[in-house]
């Protein structure tokens, strides 16, 4: 498929929640790609850090999108998810290598939960959920991480499991919940997680197409069911609800189907604390254009309400040319106020 990308700026979203688009973001060097970022988050002082499956698997950015610095070369087997801490420490989750890492923001090795290369039992052929035969330990291709207020762990467990672990602040394991399933409590891709002020876990139940909501020690609590295979949650001090939504145009498994012929594409969707829909933009019409997407993977709000969204659009399908190569990965949307 020939490139065809429009580089300008839109304005999506709708009263409290508008946001213009950076078309001039980010800034490479000519010679270097990202290939797919599968994730962004931001530390303190505003730089952000996009975990991706280049050559530089952490590539560092200011606000302008300009690099400040890089690392990582050949440690990561896949990037798949990142969390920074507000000690501005950076966790990292490696799907295919069974590790979820911590580091400092310059790349220092503080610690690191699972066994490098050693997925967990669980009967798992693969990354594909539906071989999985029971819930089994930490790890089997995990996908994210979450930090409570009060410093517990709370781990995603992912593509080969049907867990999310809840680990110490220290890396001790204090529990494990879920099983393979669609009912309350079960998972079929337990992708994203994120926790609010209250110690509430959203959790983006993936192939349920669902959040669920747990407390603290794992009990159910609710589900919402009016996303489209979310990926990633983030919750802001506010209490809005931000969700990357894959949706059903990319990154389906093989024998698999939408639910209708209008299903919704790639998206965002803000949500109230019940679970409301505030806004949503997307859809996958134009799944290049500015204002659409094409495979939505993560999202992660800046203290400005700067909106990061990462999207993995090789393996959902830019490898088959169902999209041209400069679609873009990632994707900043800055909030409109009144002084802007």
């Amino acid at each position: 498929m020939a490139n065809s990308i429009v580089h300008r700026s839109v304005v999506v979203g709708a009263g409290q929640h508008r946001y213009r688009t950076d078309s001039d973001w980010p800034r490479l060097p000519d010679d270097w790609s990202f290939v797919e970022a599968t994730a962004v988050a931001t530390d303190s002082a505003g730089h952000v850090f996009v975990f991706n499956r280049g050559k530089h698997p952490v590539i560092v950015l200011d606000g302008d999108g300009n690099v400040l610095t890089h690392w990582g070369e050949g440690i990561f087997t896949r990037p798949h998810g990142i969390t920074i801490t507000s000690e501005d420490l950076i966790w990292l989750v490696d799907d295919q290598d069974h590790t979820v890492r911590q580091y400092t923001l310059d790349g220092q090795l503080l610690r690191t939960l699972g066994t490098r290369g050693c997925p967990s039992d669980t009967g798992a052929a693969g990354i594909d959920y539906r071989t999985i035969c029971r819930a089994g330990p930490p790890f089997n291709y995990p996908t994210n991480l979450a930090v409570a207020p009060c410093g517990d762990l709370y781990i995603t467990d992912g593509y080969g499991n049907a867990r999310v672990h809840h680990f110490s602040p220290e890396g001790k394991l204090i529990r494990s919940w879920g099983e393979p399933g669609s009912g309350p409590g079960q998972f079929y891709v337990p992708h994203g997680i994120a926790i609010d002020g209250t110690g509430t876990i959203y959790v983006a139940d993936r192939e349920n197409s669902r959040i669920q909501l747990f407390s603290p020690d794992g009990k159910f609590l609710d589900q919402w069911t009016d996303v489209a295979r979310p990926c990633q949650i983030f919750i802001d001090q506010q209490g809005s609800i931000y969700v990357a939504e894959l949706g059903y145009q990319a990154g389906m498994w093989p024998g698999t189907e939408p639910p209708g012929a209008d299903a919704t594409g790639g998206r965002v969707s803000i949500l109230d604390r019940r679970g409301q829909p505030l806004v949503r933009w997307g859809g996958g019409i134009q799944p290049c254009e500015p204002g659409d997407f094409f495979a939505p993977h993560d999202i992660w709000v800046d203290q400005a309400g700067t909106i990061y969204v990462a999207e993995v659009t090789w393996s959902a399908g830019g490898r088959k040319g169902v999209v041209p190569a400069d679609c873009p990965s990632l994707r900043k949307y800055v909030r409109i106020t009144e002084s802007t």
